[in-house]
């Protein structure tokens, strides 16, 4: 197998095993909890784009879990005057997930 071959076939089987996070995977699941109603990765909808928030919060410490508690109880006052609702059907492992995810976006 080629270098190439070998590097992509390696960076690829990393992704399933969870060594590295797999953008799809994570947009695959702000889908599902309905994340995306309101927000997109690069535009602000109703609430900011993603990619606004990972450069926000991208240098702050305890970051990620501030985010993953947001998504779950909700919040008002950081983006304006619309207030982001509660997202009971998330669990805090699935809000990790996508709390982190959101602060990989650039």
């Amino acid at each position: 197998m080629s270098g190439q071959r070998w590097l992509i076939a390696t960076l690829g089987l990393a992704g399933i095993a969870g060594l590295m996070p797999t953008a799809h995977a994570d947009l695959a699941l702000a889908t599902s909890k309905n994340c995306m109603a309101c927000h997109t990765v690069d535009r602000k909808v109703i609430g900011p784009a993603f990619k606004d928030v990972a450069a926000r919060y991208k240098d702050q410490k305890g970051a990620a879990d501030m985010l993953a508690t947001k998504i779950v109880k909700g919040g008002a006052g950081a983006w304006g005057p619309v207030p982001m609702p509660a997202n009971t059907q998330v669990n805090e492992a699935d809000a990790k997930k996508l709390a982190a995810w959101v602060l990989t976006l650039k």
